[in-house]
């Protein structure tokens, strides 16, 4: 399910760096984190998550999650923008 949602979103953020970006700003309706990311990458949107109140969700594979994004690498962090689903 966790996949779909990404699937099904119209606006995804992918990477660390975005995320946060869109964090701060308020505009993260929701985060997906592969559990297979290293810590010390996913270590800053957490923190910032959990400030913001903003639900997060763990899938198992980052190469899943970047498929789902529709793109051919892995992604260890996903946001999905606010107004983005269907």
């Amino acid at each position: 399910m966790s996949y779909e949602k990404v699937k099904q979103a119209k606006q995804c953020i992918v990477g660390t760096k975005q995320a946060l970006k869109a964090l701060e700003k308020d505009q993260v309706l929701e985060i997906f984190i592969a559990a297979d990311a290293e810590s010390k990458v996913t270590a800053p949107v957490i923190e910032l998550v959990k400030a913001k109140k903003v639900p997060v969700t763990y899938v198992d594979s980052m190469k899943k999650l970047g498929k789902a994004c529709g793109i051919e690498v892995g992604a260890a962090v996903v946001a999905i923008k606010k107004e983005s689903i269907s």
